[in-house]
This record gives C-alpha cells, sequence and structure tokens, in this order.
C-alpha cells in the first residue's frame, strides 16, 4: 500500500489543475479507479460548472461505490483543483518530505487529498475488504471560494449519512468547527477634475477610500478583530479605479472579506465597513459643497458549523487515528473549508490533516510519514464505521 499510495500522490502533484481546469486531474482519477475495478458507470461528472457560469472546464467528480456489507452510506471528499502559485510543480522526495523542484507551490493542498483518497478506494477494490457503501467526491474550485461543493447535489451523493473531508494538515487531526465568511465590494464614485488647474472642483474616490479605511482601522476592525471575546478578521484583496495621475479620480472598486465564528459579530464587522464608507463619501466635498457616493454590497461565502463530539463522523475519526496510535486533536479552524458547505447543507462533515504543511507557499511541503499515516486512518474508517 505504502509504494502504491507514494505513486499516487508523486503523479499527482505533477498535473497542472488550476481551479477551472481541473480535467486532467479527473482523468487521471478516473483512469486509476477504472483500473483497480471501479465501473464506470459509478463514475459522473455533475453541472455545477454550468451552473456557476464561471467558464470552468468540468463539474464535481462524483463516485458510487456499492457496499459489501449493508450500512450507512459514507462520503470521503477532497478538492481536485490548487492555487495558481503551483502551476509547473515538479514534485521531488528530498529526505522525509516532497517538496517542489523549482520556484513554484507544491500543490500538497489538496493532491495529498485526493492521493489518499484514491488510493483508499484501490485497495477497497483490489482486496475485496468488506465496505459499507461509499461516495467519493472530488469538487472543483475550492481554492477561489468552496464553489464547487457549494453547487453540489446531495441526490448526486446518493445521500451519504456522514462526510469525511481530506484538506488538513497533520493526521491526527479532526477540524469539528470552521468560522462564516462574506464577501464584500464598494464601488465609489467621485467627481473628476483637472488635478492641476482645478483639483477643488474634484470629489477624489481614492480619498473616501483612505478615509473609510483609516476609521476602519482606527476602531480596530481591520486585520485581526478582538472585541471583548468576540473575533474576527477583515482583508481588503483588490483595489481597481482612476486613469491618469492629472486627473482626480473619479472611481474606485475595493473587494475584501470578513470572517467570524460568530454570525451576529460577522454582520458587526460588515456594519462596520459599511457605515464607514457611507460616511467618508457624505463628508468628503468639493468647492461647491458636492459630494461622491458609495454603492456597497455584500454576499455570503460560506457559513460557520461547529459539530458535537458526539456526532458518528467526529467519533468514527477518533476511533481510527486511535487504532493507528495517534492521539486525536479536535479543533476549530480559522478558515473556510468544502465541510462548511457539506455541513450547511446538512451533511455532518469533519476534515482531516493530510500530511501537507505551508499551503499556498513557495516552501509548502508533504511529510511523507504523516501522508501514509493518513492512508492507515481512511482504512480505518471504513471499518469502524461497520462498528459503529
Amino acid at each position: 500500500m505504502k509504494e502504491r499510495a507514494l505513486q499516487n500522490l508523486l503523479e499527482l502533484l505533477a498535473i497542472q489543475g488550476p481551479t477551472g481546469r481541473e480535467r486532467l486531474v479527473a482523468e487521471y482519477l478516473t483512469k486509476k479507479l477504472v483500473a483497480a475495478g471501479c465501473k464506470k458507470s459509478w463514475i459522473k461528472h455533475d453541472d455545477a460548472h454550468k451552473r456557476l457560469g464561471m467558464g470552468f472546464e468540468i463539474g464535481n467528480l462524483i463516485v458510487q461505490i456499492p457496499g459489501t456489507v449493508k450500512a450507512p452510506r459514507i462520503m470521503f471528499s477532497a478538492h481536485m483543483d490548487t492555487v495558481p502559485l503551483c502551476r509547473g510543480a515538479e514534485p521531488l522526495i528530498k529526505g522525509k518530505r516532497i517538496i517542489a523542484k523549482g520556484k513554484t507551490g507544491l500543490g500538497g493542498d489538496d493532491r495529498s487529498g485526493c492521493s489518499a483518497i484514491l488510493t483508499l478506494a484501490e485497495t477497497l477494490l483490489t482486496e475485496k475488504t468488506p465496505r459499507p457503501p461509499i461516495t467519493l467526491l472530488f469538487p472543483i474550485a475550492e481554492e477561489n471560494g468552496l464553489h464547487g461543493s457549494r453547487m453540489v447535489r446531495f441526490s448526486d451523493l446518493g445521500n451519504p449519512a456522514m462526510g469525511f473531508n481530506l484538506d488538513g494538515q497533520e493526521p491526527n487531526e479532526i477540524v469539528i468547527g470552521a468560522m462564516s465568511a462574506a464577501r464584500w465590494q464598494a464601488t465609489i464614485t467621485g467627481i473628476s477634475s483637472h488635478a492641476g488647474l482645478e483639483p477643488h472642483k474634484g470629489v477624489s474616490a481614492g480619498l473616501i477610500a483612505a478615509k473609510a479605511i483609516s476609521t476602519i482601522s482606527d476602531k480596530g476592525y481591520f486585520g485581526k478583530i478582538e472585541k471583548g471575546n468576540r473575533c474576527g478578521t477583515s482583508n481588503i484583496g483588490a483595489i481597481n479605479g482612476g486613469e491618469a495621475s492629472n486627473q482626480v479620480m473619479d472611481h474606485l472598486i475595493l473587494t475584501g472579506e470578513c470572517r467570524s465564528h460568530s454570525q451576529p459579530f460577522l454582520e458587526q464587522i460588515i456594519r462596520t465597513y459599511q457605515n464607514e464608507f457611507d460616511r467618508a463619501a457624505k463628508t468628503t466635498q468639493n468647492s461647491d459643497g458636492k459630494t461622491g457616493n458609495v454603492i456597497f454590497k455584500t454576499e455570503s461565502a460560506y457559513r460557520a458549523f461547529r459539530l458535537k463530539k458526539s456526532e458518528p463522523c467526529v467519533q468514527i475519526a477518533q476511533k481510527a487515528i486511535e487504532q493507528i496510535g495517534l492521539k486525536p486533536n479536535p479543533l476549530v479552524m480559522d478558515a473556510g473549508l468544502d465541510a462548511n458547505n457539506f455541513n450547511e447543507k446538512g451533511l455532518p462533515t469533519v476534515t482531516l490533516g493530510t500530511g501537507a504543511h505551508n499551503f499556498h507557499q513557495l516552501s509548502e511541503y508533504v511529510l511523507i510519514d504523516e501522508y501514509l499515516k493518513t492512508c492507515q486512518v481512511l482504512q480505518q474508517i471504513v471499518s469502524a464505521s461497520l462498528a459503529h
């Protein structure tokens, strides 16, 4: 199993598959699964890419493997896409790690998860190991907003009773909770004028933005946010506007996000942003007393969840980790996961580690021993689910 697991990982890491371009990854997974005995009729792609309308190549890859034992269906999931930094990655074994050979990211997030699930399926199919009905889900477009998992239909998954998402770090991790997030966009309209001859007749969209951001920061609502026992984060990710240095800026668009484990506090952060942008627009005037304006829009990215330790998926994951000699580490993550969408849809899902570290960085690596332990954990989950 070790040789197969390592070979699968090295091959998957070498396949390019940024968000929206996951076709080659899906083709590799499909080919390997069929070779292991998976019937083509068990494999399908949904139409998530069409419903998203973003020009993506394919939908989510879904595999429904029949059980050999009558038991509730379980699901394993890992997203296929990687961040742009991983384009051209060449995996290299260096000591106890797998690293990227050149100046790219590695793509351990989340090819290590895909590989661990593939290895599990190959083992179950070739060794005829007793198993419950199992769904394998390989979502698209996780990295740019959890889009694939948000669009999945549970009827396409065979209505599993619980889920195990592979997208963490250490193999003893059990992510039982994660935060909510919202995206926002502020479109600022000012008044253009000649910056040298008549600057006083203009209303600078850049100045409105600067005032708003400065006040938001002064009030403690930018970056890491702590207000009593409530906490969250906020960020401005992109700023676009203006045309020339001699023209008072009359348009500017800012986009960003806010996060918190508390939905009411998340809404408070968003209100603070909106109020300060509105206030800045109303108090920034030209010589004629005219002002600019702001259109502030928000949308939910994903909602927080917190699983009880009595949930079957939590208990099964704990037992599986203990079976390979590790101490389970339940934790709550300050990030968004495909599991956010699964739990919001009513499917209790934990997220497990895969041995990958330093996500989205040039220094990303996979610890081989940890990855192989993850493969063992998945096998134990199958056994534990039959006994639960």
